[in-house]
């Protein structure tokens, strides 16, 4: 085989080759060996060439191989990695330009890094799901498993979706524990408190619900569905033996405060329950000293209770009868019917035999002044314009006796007073219909309202208006005759004297002074008419009586009057 195929790797080693060959044929010429027995020879070096580089290139080839696996392997975990991570859209692709030993000193940083991550996120969910573990055991009361529990992650699934979900679980679960916590604490203050309010011993109370709520050397409370009931449960019986414990008590103040109103207990004994009377309008919840309903505390009270009740049966005495007057002063002020002797006699006989509560006796007198307070209330209208009436009704006696006096307007010391008067009484008897009419309409509505008649001093206030309506109409009908028969009488006389002249006839006066003395006084002796509200008895004066008989007796029966032509 020609020189010139045989394979050059290098420039040195072809200048090797070369030396060595041409020495080589320096060798042959010297020895005389043949052109055959040098291809031979050149023939077998070649061979032998070929086969070390044969060897060579098959040693490479498998290096390549191995390569190729690790770098197969690399991206497999690779994949791997980032696939257990949720990474796998994210994969970074090796240029395949580059030869192998690039490509894996550039997948070996990335590989790397996803292990230190894949490290990273199993210790990661392996904490939070031993914490999970851990108060998902303090939920179910589970202490002393807790720490000893396997704690398992599925290290095919390091994604951050399920890392996320696990811190979600773990999220709800620590708000779970916080407010079961936040629950115990308030139960245990709840518990404290009604233990301090009735006397009791909160430690005992607690450790017999659970341990740990009373042990110092416990790391935690326990925060079981178990315990939250029995702390409820426990809380509900407090509460019912407070609220029990708190009417009790409540009944007892009322019961002092009535005692001490019917004894008029002195102030300073009473201080001595102030922590009992402050009660009686509380509610159970506003009841947070220390041992204000402590058994103590009630048998003390249930004792004064017990003593202040020998001594209420005379006191109860003496306030019956003070109701009985209080009631009788009210039916007095509203001119209220109201026999006190009877009531009285009655009340006595109850009392002394001793069959009647007197509790109830004096709650009975409360009820009968409430109810007349309150017809005292409806009534005071009506007494209003009865009070009115009545206040015309004497201005109008006294207009009546007034005008009847012929010397009323004689010039005397006081008649200008009484002459103002007179214009202030007749305004005040012209609104007397309507007084009466409007004060009828009143007690008439009250009397529909009520169902009751409306008397006034043991006498129907309708009958009496009905009575003066009646008389005062007799008594309009008699001034009205009366008018008209003097009209007569001056007619009569005009016509007498037109016919047979004037005659003298002596006229007997009387003297100013006697004639205006009442009036001076402002208020004249006589009364025309009255009812029950003032006494005087309905019926035209004497003097209006005799006036008119005067009248009859001088006017002819058969008398017609003359016309004036004639």
């Amino acid at each position: 085989m020609p020189r010139s195929h045989l394979p050059v790797s290098a420039p040195m080693e072809s200048t090797s080759c070369d030396s060595l060959l041409q020495e080589l044929q320096v060798l042959w010429d010297e020895i005389g060996e043949n052109e055959l027995e040098r291809d031979k020879i050149i023939l077998q070096l070649e061979q032998e060439c070929l086969g070390v580089y044969r060897r060579k290139v098959e040693q490479e080839r498998k290096h390549k191989d191995a390569l190729i696996k690790v770098l197969s392997e690399r991206e497999a975990e690779v994949s791997k990695i980032m696939f257990m991570l949720g990474e796998e859209g994210n994969r970074v692709q090796v240029e395949q330009k580059c030869t192998l030993k690039e490509q894996l000193s550039k997948l070996k940083p990335l590989l790397e890094d996803l292990r230190r991550r894949k490290e990273e996120r199993l210790n990661e969910l392996l904490q939070v799901q031993s914490q999970i573990v851990h108060i998902s055991a303090e939920l179910m009361g589970n202490f002393s498993s807790s720490g000893s529990m396997a704690v398992r992650v599925d290290d095919q699934d390091l994604t951050l979706k399920r890392l996320g979900e696990l811190k979600c679980q773990l999220l709800e679960l620590h708000k779970e524990k916080t407010t079961r916590l936040q629950k115990v604490n308030a139960h245990i203050k709840t518990i404290v408190g009604l233990c301090s309010v009735l006397g009791f011993d909160c430690n005992e109370m607690l450790l017999e619900v659970h341990p740990s709520f009373v042990d110092d050397a416990c790391e935690s409370k326990s925060i079981s569905n178990d315990s939250l009931a029995r702390l409820a449960e426990t809380i509900h019986s407090l509460k019912q033996e407070k609220t029990h414990r708190m009417q009790k008590v409540q009944r007892l103040g009322n019961m002092l405060v009535e005692l001490w109103n019917l004894m008029e207990t002195r102030v300073d004994e009473q201080k001595k329950y102030d922590q009992v009377t402050s009660l009686i309008a509380a509610s159970a919840d506003d009841v947070l000293d220390h041992g204000q309903l402590a058994i103590s505390i009630i048998e003390q009270t249930e004792l004064e209770v017990e003593r202040l009740n020998g001594l209420k049966v005379t006191k109860m005495k003496e306030l019956v009868f003070k109701k009985q007057n209080e009631l009788e002063e009210i039916c007095r002020g509203a001119h209220m019917n109201f026999d006190s002797d009877a009531v009285q006699k009655k009340l006595v006989s109850i009392i002394n035999s001793g069959e009647g509560d007197l509790s109830e006796l004096l709650s009975d007198m409360d009820n009968q002044i409430s109810l007349a307070q309150e017809q005292a209330v409806s009534r005071k209208d009506i007494l209003e314009r009865v009070e009115r009436w009545r206040f015309a009704f004497h201005e109008e006696s006294w207009l009546d006796e007034y005008e009847r006096d012929q010397n009323r307007y004689t010039a005397v010391r006081g008649a200008h007073v009484n002459l103002k008067r007179a214009e202030k009484a007749r305004a005040i008897v012209s609104k007397i219909p309507s007084l009466v009419e409007t004060l009828t309409a009143k007690v008439k509505a009250w009397e529909n309202e009520k169902g009751l008649h409306f008397f006034y001093d043991k006498k129907s206030l309708l009958e009496t208006l009905e009575e003066y309506i009646s008389k005062r109409q007799q008594r309009e009908d008699e001034k009205r005759k009366f008018r008209e028969q003097k009209r007569l009488q001056e007619q009569y006389a005009t016509e007498q004297e037109a016919l047979f002249g004037r005659k003298s006839s002596p006229i007997v006066k009387k003297p100013l002074a006697q004639s205006n003395l009442n009036m001076s006084m402002g208020t004249p002796n006589g009364r025309r008419f009255s009812t029950h509200l003032s006494r005087p008895t309905i019926s035209s004066n004497s003097k209006e009586k005799k006036d008119c008989s005067k009248v009859s007796t001088t006017i002819p029966l058969n008398y017609v009057a003359l016309s004036k032509d004639g």
